[in-house]
């Protein structure tokens, strides 16, 4: 803070150095979104590995197309991803009923009123039938036994055989009193993974007493868990659960990804039948271009060879794949894997999630602007393509701006294409390739973040000038690791922002223009070797 000198002497004073360090953003983040066997609804979750997923989301599931595409991301080096799962309106949570003490007095002479609740009801979190495999004990183990309000809870969740235990919970000294620090609603809503209390129009269905301990019977004197019932996973999603009336203002379905900060790569595995509309990939690569994002896209089910696919992606009256934008990009065909959930048969599946696990991978082996794409990119996991195509068949497609996937000899099945659904040479678009627009949607994203510290600065030279300077380091350092094509900085890149870029109206409106250019790197797709015969010397 400034200094005011009241004696003789030497004053410091530290002066900021106006340096503001912009940091790259993450470039593979990818977005699934799809049915699970559970979690949240509705609601993006971050995972960080394929683990993650089967403890939030219940692992592969045979009605979860999207379960695959996550398996498959971590197969091939994904990192992180955000899961939105959704289920229909048909979706019902389980319930478990724990009927009450009708050993423990109630009444004035107890100090305990009797309600309207004969039962304490619990909840599956979320719909789904894996909560009919949830089970509870109850315990009147407490620390205070003549406390009538105080129970113990353990809650159990089994896979479908009964065999593996896939949660547990504890929770003790919870009490049926609204005014207990351990009420049962307030206790179980902020802990618990697994159930809450239900509630109803008027409230939550607390009774006035403890719920009944659970007991065994004669021939089992073990207590016996009550189990939960009733909960369902409802019918195959539609175009309306990602994008139907609303979803965009209430943050639903496709756009529940509102709710989440960043994202770059997005995924929607077949929901309904083998394929996703093209009216929802439309729309979700029109988000993607909103959210600076990426779409991988996967060719229709019906390209099963090699003429139906260049006939229907040609095709002048019919849109088949939903949309040509550059922040887009189509994979065929698709892939075969062996079905764990279907004793380890061939299969095919949409290959989304293994090209976004590529992405991911190339990223941080070499960065975002080198093609995701070569004899590196190995698809694991992947036993075979369900089209095989030879150079002269991929020659027909490539120009079309359509990546395929290749089988070599040696090397196995490689993702062999690099260019956006803007990327027919006919179109002659300036975002023809993948690593082009990825790279400028990274630098986009990250000065975005970035520059913000500019906004409510005074306008004028000193902050042009400090602008230079910190999106200039920025820009060098892409350079320097190998980002822009050039071989000093001035060819590589430039930054302006002085009193050209921004005039006395731009000032007196609050606004500051900043420019950036760079000279991206293009992927070699084609490698001209010229050889030329030597003829022998002639002997004079």
């Amino acid at each position: 803070m400034p200094i005011t000198p009241t004696y003789p002497g030497v004053y410091i004073e530290e002066i900021p150095s106006g340096v503001h360090t912009i940091t790259g953003v993450a470039t593979s983040i990818t977005a699934f979104i799809g049915r699970a066997a559970r979690g949240p609804v509705n609601e993006p979750i971050i995972i960080n590995s394929f683990a993650d997923y089967d403890r939030l989301f219940g692992g592969l599931w045979a009605q979860s197309t999207m379960s695959f595409a996550v398996n498959d991301f971590y197969a091939n080096g994904g990192s992180q991803a955000v899961i939105v799962r959704l289920a229909d309106s048909a979706a019902g949570a389980a319930t478990i009923t724990l009927p009450e003490d009708t050993t423990t007095p109630s009444g004035p002479s107890s100090g305990i009123q009797p309600n309207a609740f004969s039962s304490l009801n619990l909840v599956a979190d979320n719909p789904g039938s894996w909560g009919n495999f949830l089970s509870v004990l109850v315990g009147h183990n407490t620390k205070d036994p003549s406390d009538l309000t105080l129970f113990n809870l353990s809650i159990k969740l089994t896979d479908p055989t009964g065999t593996r235990v896939l949660a547990t919970e504890r929770f003790v000294n919870l009490s049926v009193d609204p005014q207990s620090a351990r009420y049962v609603v307030n206790t179980l809503a902020q802990n618990s993974q697994l159930v809450s209390v239900a509630e109803t129009g008027s409230g939550y269905e607390v009774p006035a007493v403890r719920p009944a301990a659970t007991s065994g019977t004669p021939s089992q004197p073990q207590p016996v868990p009550i189990p939960g019932y009733g909960g369902s996973d409802g019918n195959a999603l539609t175009d309306n659960d990602f994008v139907g009336p609303g979803t965009d203002s209430d943050k639903l379905g496709l756009y529940a990804l509102e709710k989440t900060d960043l994202f770059n790569l997005l995924c929607i595995p077949p929901y309904s039948g083998d394929d996703v509309s093209t009216h929802l990939v439309g729309l979700a690569a029109a988000y993607c271009e909103r959210r600076r994002a990426f779409y991988l896209v996967d060719s229709p089910s019906t390209w099963t060879n090699l003429q139906t696919a260049y006939n229907q992606f040609t095709d002048p009256n019919i849109d088949y794949v939903g949309t040509k934008s550059d922040h887009a990009a189509l994979y065929f065909p698709r892939i075969v894997e062996l079905n764990p959930l279907h004793d380890n048969q061939a299969e095919t599946f949409v290959p989304c999630g293994a090209v976004a696990g590529i992405f991911a991978r190339t990223d941080a082996e070499r960065g975002v602007w080198k093609a995701p794409a070569g004899q590196e990119t190995v698809l694991t996991g992947v036993q075979q393509l369900s089209v095989s195509l030879t150079d002269m068949e991929n020659g027909q497609l490539n120009p079309l701006g359509m990546n395929c996937l290749r089988s070599f000899p040696i090397v196995g099945r490689v993702v062999w294409g690099a260019r956006t659904l803007q990327g027919a040479d006919q179109l002659e678009s300036e975002w023809k390739y993948v690593p082009v627009r990825r790279t400028a949607l990274f630098i986009e994203e990250s000065l975005y973040r970035g520059t913000k510290w500019v906004v409510f600065e005074p306008n004028d030279e000193p902050l042009w000038a400090s602008i230079r300077l910190n999106v200039g380091a920025f820009m060098h350092d892409l350079f320097r690791k190998g980002a822009f094509q050039g071989s000093t900085p001035s060819k590589a890149y430039f930054v302006k922002c002085d009193g050209e870029t921004t005039t006395q109206n731009d000032i007196d409106q609050g606004i500051v223009n900043i420019v950036v250019g760079f000279a991206p790197l293009k992927p070699a797709e084609f490698v001209i070797i010229q050889i030329q015969q030597m003829a022998g010397q002639i002997q004079v």
